[in-house]
């Protein structure tokens, strides 16, 4: 038996189903028994159950109303899609096998069209079945439009959802305790144990996997974007402040002390900016600090500020905060439309900056016309299963067909293991359901008031106990649902059951063979298979970092080394997909001593934020043979470890990057051991992320500290 829901679920899936219930009903009884239009009556029907049971639709009531009204016309255009292409099984087939693949593709471009996905691909699928009858197609969009005018206003006016917060209000909550975070260290020598840990829960509490779904900026658009990178950066943001508060405190560095009040007002500025309060004045001011900050580290420390040492790494963190500060900065101010472009370095952060929003659409699906994209496995896996089923239901001619694509859609997984296991529980539930229904079509017999007065009380039932209840409550309830709603439609005896049992076993079968054939295992081998491309692609783009800090390439910048750049930000973003897949799976989560894929991914990002900015912009310093040296083991031994992690993600893998050689803290003038220590806190930081990715985790904290 499967855990029971909560009261807060059960509550909800309450609300939702008396907004269902009410839609559907207010749609179906005026068509079936006033106007006595059968098929008005069956789209009007299924086009609440669509969109409002299938389709997850997030969002607050008028959020949610909206984007029913704006799938609408979509809706409408796959049921006349579907209407002209039922004359033939082959026809019917290929057409779904089209709009599967593209509507899941395109899924993954828009937040809102992935809410509705499923609903859409219903509208086709009752249009592509027999009778082959275009002269329908006006009762047809009437039913649709019923439909959806319906749900719509109930979402609008019956137990509207509740609006949740919007994620530029938690970016900017964040920010805000970043502010006070960094003016606290600028004003106290010593702060209280705990603030570390609190910084770093307030930057987790950003990850997607937190959010309530709809309210996830992962969307191909250029505010979508944004949205996320502002959200990476304040992350990063946070953690460096944590990481800064666990080091002591040095009072007479007034050099980090300037710099930490420019990142307090810089973080405040930015959270306004991001609730709209009023106009900021952009990146610039915190972008001249950063950059009087670096010349002023250049000299030589104050006498008192104690061992030269440590006092440079504190102000290598310092500049990480600074610099995912200007990030943060940047990226909310086109998230807000205040800027068009990005300036700086920001700029090849920011590279979507500018461009058109089908552009960016075209560059993210393409982007997943790859086998090792998920993405592309789902869309492939879906589009085959319905086309498949819509095939079979043709050529055995099932009656009520649509039923066979209805299962496939309802219960296929992304893996073997959690298809079978759907389809058996909902194999049980529908011959419960079925059972129960035809003993009261026997009786009943043709009594369609009955039918009339249990439609609404068992739609109630259906939808509120069914999604929370499991899949063998789901299909018995529907199975009763759908014979009280056909039987006021057509006469109708025991064999609808019958009928119903076999195309919902059909189906299953068609979705657990394609289950099996298709990508068995999900998210899971594929992200260790992306955790270690992105690995194997990281490798190169760390030595090509080092050479350009040390000046043995023509360019400073990732532009210089596009190659190993373009191909670790493309493995981050399919490994990123991968593993937004793997937290929906029924996965074990990891323990001590396994890989903590997210540790894989924080690795791959600070690879490339170290690319963007750790090539010195006034040029690279003049280094002596032995500190070259230095460099190059010290990058060698960190790509290394990430070429063995990527030939076995899951195999422990702990580098010892050696610290600077003795001689070089005395006898180094302060503008070169500056950036020796940031290539040393950057490697050290490399090494602690492959620690924890393949799961030695108690020295990856300890590096971190």
């Amino acid at each position: 038996m499967g855990k029971l829901p909560s009261p807060a679920e059960s509550f909800r899936a309450g609300r939702r189903a008396v907004r269902v219930t009410v839609a559907a009903a207010a749609a179906f009884y005026p068509a079936a028994h006033l106007l006595d239009q059968p098929v008005v009556a069956l789209y009007a029907l299924f086009t609440p159950i669509a969109f409002g049971v299938l389709s997850p639709l997030p969002g607050g009531g008028r959020h949610r109303a909206g984007t029913v009204v704006r799938a609408a016309p979509a809706a409408a255009a796959l049921v006349c899609l579907g209407t002209a292409l039922a004359g033939a099984a082959w026809s019917a087939a290929a057409g779904m096998f089209l709009v599967g693949f593209a509507l899941v593709l395109s899924a993954a471009c828009a937040p809102r069209l992935a809410g509705v996905v499923p609903g859409l691909q219903l509208c086709y699928i009752l249009a592509c079945f027999p009778p082959y009858a275009p002269g329908s197609l006006p009762d047809r969009l009437a039913g649709v439009a019923l439909g959806t005018a319906s749900l719509a206003l109930c979402e609008l006016l019956l137990f509207p959802q509740p609006l949740h917060r919007p994620y530029h209000g938690r970016i900017a909550d964040a920010l805000d305790v970043a502010a006070r975070a960094a003016g606290l260290l600028a004003r106290v020598d010593a702060v209280s144990p705990g603030t570390a840990g609190r910084l770093v829960a307030v930057g987790q509490d950003l990850r997607f996997s937190r959010q309530p779904s709809g309210t996830r900026p992962t969307g191909a658009g250029p505010r979508d974007r944004a949205l996320a990178q502002a959200a990476s950066a304040t992350r990063r943001l946070l953690e460096q402040l944590a990481a800064l508060a666990r080091l002591p405190s040095c009072p007479a560095d007034t050099t980090s002390l300037n710099l930490l009040h420019g990142i307090a007002a810089a973080c405040a500025a930015t959270a306004a900016e991001l609730r709209g309060e009023r106009p900021a004045a952009g990146p610039e001011l915190i972008e001249e600090m950063t950059a009087q900050f670096l010349v002023e580290r250049a000299r030589p420390p104050e006498r008192n500020a104690g061992p030269v040492h440590a006092l440079l790494r504190r102000r290598s963190i310092l500049l990480t905060v600074a610099v995912s500060a200007v990030t943060a900065r940047t990226a909310a101010a086109l998230a807000a439309g205040t800027r068009r472009s990005a300036p700086g370095p920001v700029r090849e952060q920011a590279w979507y900056a500018g461009l058109p929003a089908p552009r960016l659409w075209l560059m993210r699906i393409r982007g997943n016309l790859t086998p090792r994209s998920v993405v592309l496995q789902n869309a492939v896996r879906t589009a085959l299963g319905l086309a498949l089923a819509r095939l079979v239901a043709g050529t055995l001619d099932l009656s009520h067909g649509f039923w066979v694509l209805l299962s496939v859609l309802t219960l296929a997984r992304t893996t073997a293991g959690a298809t079978w296991s759907t389809v058996r529980s909902a194999a049980v539930g529908t011959l419960a359901g079925a059972v129960a229904a035809g003993a009261l079509l026997i009786g009943a017999g043709d009594a369609t008031v009955v039918y009339a007065c249990l439609l609404v009380p068992t739609m109630l039932v259906a939808f509120s106990v069914g999604p929370v209840g499991g899949p063998a409550w789901a299909q018995g309830l529907f199975t009763l649902m759908l014979s009280t709603a056909f039987a006021q439609i057509a006469p109708v005896t025991w064999r609808l059951e019958e009928a119903r049992l076999v195309d919902v076993l059909t189906g299953s079968a068609v979705g657990l063979l394609c289950g099996l054939l298709a990508w068995p295992t999900g998210a899971r081998s594929e992200m260790r298979r992306s955790a270690g491309e992105l690995f194997r692609a990281a490798a190169p783009l760390v030595r090509a970092t080092a050479r350009a800090v040390t000046g043995r390439t023509a360019a400073s910048r990732p532009a210089g080394s596009a190659g190993p750049f373009r191909s670790a930000l493309h493995r981050l973003r399919i490994a990123e997909a991968a593993y937004a897949q793997y937290r929906t799976e029924s996965a074990p989560d990891a323990v001590d001593g396994g890989p903590d894929w997210l540790a894989a991914l924080d690795y791959g990002s600070r690879v490339l934020v170290g690319a963007y900015w750790l090539p010195p912009s006034g040029g690279a310093p003049d280094l002596p043979p032995a500190l070259l040296r230095w460099v190059d083991a010290a990058t060698e031994d960190v790509a290394s470890a990430s070429l063995t992690a990527a030939g076995s993600p899951e195999g422990r893998v702990l580098v010892d990057v050696a610290p600077l050689p003795a001689g070089a803290v005395s006898g180094t003038a302060p503008d070169v051991l500056s950036v020796l220590v940031d290539v040393e806190v950057w490697l050290h930081a490399l090494a602690a992320d492959l620690a924890a990715a393949t799961g030695v985790r108690e020295t990856a904290s300890a590096e971190r500290t």
